[in-house]
């Protein structure tokens, strides 16, 4: 990896009744929160040591006063009226800066190591696009070494056909993909349970 490489992290700013609305609907608001703080703390952990340029994005407002050091990480805000738009302004920003290799992720796999880090930025190296597929149908980890704004546009979010659409994108561009492990979002209390993720170890 290369220091000019870029790692995106797209995070929720942790508020009650704002995060996790599906784990909330059976566990309520407060529980949810502290999930996915937990999450957050975890996805920091993995990331903390990743030797390249680390973003972290943040939802609604940057807070200076978290627990995401600004010595380890630049703090950006999103921009866009939909995920996709969010994403690619993020892709678009770090691209024009100079970075080559760029990999995105969000806060909620506790699948998700250093080591699908290390090896997405590697495969970036041959290949076009990198991505992580999730059981849902979606994805957990995208990364690019080329523009590519259609990736983004017209998509339904959150749907099993994510992935999917994301493929057929790529192939209609021209692009040479590799595929990580599939694992796991946590987005309901089936998720969690699956998941044996410890909420606890990260408080």
């Amino acid at each position: 990896m290369l220091k000019t490489d870029c790692l995106l992290i797209f995070i929720k700013n942790p508020v009650a009744g704002k995060v996790k609305t599906r784990l909330a609907a059976t566990l309520g608001d407060e529980k949810a929160l502290e999930i996915y703080k937990a999450l957050i703390a975890y996805t920091q952990n993995i990331t903390a040591d990743v030797n390249v340029i680390r973003q972290v994005w943040y939802s609604s407002f940057i807070d200076n006063s978290d627990e995401w050091s600004s010595r380890r990480y630049e703090k950006k805000l999103q921009k866009g009226r939909d995920l996709g738009e969010r994403m690619n302004a993020a892709f678009e920003q770090a691209f024009d800066k100079g970075s080559q290799r760029i990999v995105i992720i969000g806060s909620d796999c506790p699948g998700l190591t250093s080591h699908h880090l290390e090896k997405a930025f590697l495969l970036l190296e041959e290949k076009d696009c990198v991505m992580g597929p999730s059981e849902d149908g979606g994805y957990y980890l995208l990364g690019l070494r080329k523009k590519l704004p259609p990736l983004f546009k017209d998509r339904e979010w959150s749907t099993e056909s994510v992935l999917e659409e994301a493929v057929e994108t790529l192939k209609a561009h021209g692009f040479s993909y590799e595929m990580l492990e599939e694992l796991n979002d946590i987005d309901n209390d089936e998720d969690l349970n699956k998941s044996n993720f410890k909420p606890e170890l990260f408080d």
